[in-house]
C-alpha cells in the first residue's frame, strides 16, 4: 500500500473521479464524503468554523496505482479542547456524518498505514487525532482502535448526539401503522386539510426546469425568518450553503422541496437524495403559516415521496428534536473518536 500526502486544495479536483468512485464501495457511503461537498466545506472552512487550518489528505494506492483509501484530514493548532489536532474535513457542526473512504477489505490495512504515516515528522506537530461524527455502525471505529492500541496509543470515544431515522416500509399505509395512534391521526388530519381545504396548498421538488439560483435564494430567505437561523447564516455560512446546494444539484443528489400556499412559500426542506436514503439536512419555515403546520405537512409529503420512490431510509440526522420521534424515528448514535500517544484516557462516562 503506497501512501501519499496532499496539502493543496487542488486535491479535490485532481482526485475527484477516483475519490467519488471509491466512495461508492466505501464502508460509509454518505454525502458529506463526496469530493464536491468536501471541496465546498474546505473552501469556506465549514462556514467559518475554522479560521486556521491546513490540509492533510492521506491517500493510499494499491500496487496497480488504484486509490484504495482516503483520509480527508486537516490540521488545526487548536481543536475544541485547545490542542493541536488532525480532524476530518467537515468537522464539526455542519457535516452530520464523517468517516474514512475505504472498502471493508482494505480498512484494517489502511488504518494501520494511516497511523504509521501520520506519525512521521514531516507533518504538522499534532497531539491528537480527533475524529467527529462517526456513525455507530461504522467499522472504522474498531479498526482505528485496533491500530492505535497496537502502537500503545491512548484512545477515547464518546457519544455526541442522537441521529433519529426511519426505516421505510414499502407503502404509505404501513408507514402510518408504525406511528403512535395520536401522531398518526394528527398527520392524516393535517394532510387532509392540505389536500381538501381552501388554502391552495401545493409542493414541489426543485428540478432542472426551475431556476436553481432563485430557488436557493428563496430557501435562504425563508431560513432567516427564524432568528436563530438568521444568526447562524452569516456571510461565510451563506456562501457555504450556496456552494453545497449547487454541487449537490450538479451531482444529482440535491433534494430541495418547497410547500406553497396560494403561490407563497410557506416551508422548505433541504435534503440529500443519496445512496437510497433521504438525508434531511435543514429546514426553513415562514412563521405566517405556523397555524397551518406547514412544516409538518411538507414532512408528510417528503415521507410519501421517499416511500413512493423506494428509498430505504428517511434520515433526520443529528439532533434529538421531539418532532422527529413523533414521525416514528428511532435514534442511533454518532461518536467522537480520539487517539494519540499523549491523549488523556477516556473515563467510563465517555463511553
Amino acid at each position: 500500500m503506497q501512501i501519499e500526502i496532499y496539502r493543496e486544495a487542488t486535491v479535490f479536483d485532481t482526485l475527484r473521479s477516483e475519490w467519488n468512485a471509491l466512495l461508492e464501495h466505501s464502508v460509509s457511503r454518505i454525502p458529506f464524503l463526496r469530493a464536491e461537498y468536501q471541496q465546498a466545506w474546505w473552501r469556506h472552512r465549514g462556514g467559518g468554523e475554522w479560521e486556521t487550518a491546513e490540509l492533510v489528505v492521506v491517500v493510499a494506492r494499491d500496487e496497480a496505482g488504484q486509490v484504495v483509501g482516503v483520509a480527508p484530514l486537516f490540521y488545526t493548532p487548536r481543536n475544541r479542547d485547545g490542542r493541536p489536532a488532525l480532524m476530518f474535513i467537515g468537522s464539526v457542526e455542519i457535516s452530520d456524518y464523517l468517516d474514512l473512504l475505504v472498502g471493508s477489505d482494505q480498512l484494517n490495512a489502511f488504518c494501520d498505514a494511516l497511523l504509521t504515516r501520520l506519525s512521521q515528522a514531516d507533518l504538522p506537530a499534532w497531539e491528537v487525532l480527533d475524529l467527529y461524527n462517526l456513525q455507530a455502525v461504522s467499522p472504522t471505529r474498531a479498526a482505528l482502535e485496533q491500530a492505535a492500541r497496537s502502537r500503545g496509543w491512548q484512545t477515547s470515544e464518546s457519544v455526541l448526539e442522537p441521529v433519529p431515522e426511519i426505516q421505510l416500509p414499502g407503502d404509505w399505509e404501513t408507514y402510518l401503522g408504525m406511528m403512535e395512534k395520536k401522531e398518526r391521526q394528527e398527520l392524516k388530519r393535517k394532510l387532509r386539510r392540505a389536500t381538501g381545504g381552501d388554502d391552495q396548498i401545493s409542493w414541489y421538488v426543485v428540478d432542472a426546469t426551475r431556476d436553481l439560483a432563485a430557488e436557493i435564494d428563496a430557501f435562504l430567505r425563508l431560513m432567516v425568518m427564524n432568528e436563530d437561523k438568521a444568526r447562524f447564516l452569516k456571510p461565510e455560512m451563506r456562501a457555504q450553503f450556496i456552494e453545497t446546494m449547487q454541487a449537490a444539484f450538479a451531482g444529482g443528489w440535491l433534494h430541495l422541496a418547497f410547500l406553497e400556499v396560494a403561490g407563497d412559500k410557506a416551508a422548505a426542506y433541504f435534503s440529500f437524495d443519496f445512496d437510497n436514503r433521504l438525508w434531511v439536512y435543514n429546514s426553513a419555515l415562514n412563521p405566517r403559516y405556523a397555524a397551518l403546520s406547514a412544516g409538518w405537512i411538507l414532512l408528510g409529503y417528503l415521507l410519501q415521496w421517499a416511500i413512493e420512490h423506494r428509498r430505504a431510509t428517511f434520515d433526520f440526522m443529528r439532533g434529538g428534536e421531539d418532532y422527529k420521534y413523533r414521525f416514528g424515528a428511532v435514534a442511533g448514535k454518532i461518536y467522537r473518536w480520539q487517539g494519540g500517544e499523549r491523549l488523556k484516557a477516556a473515563s467510563p462516562a465517555d463511553n
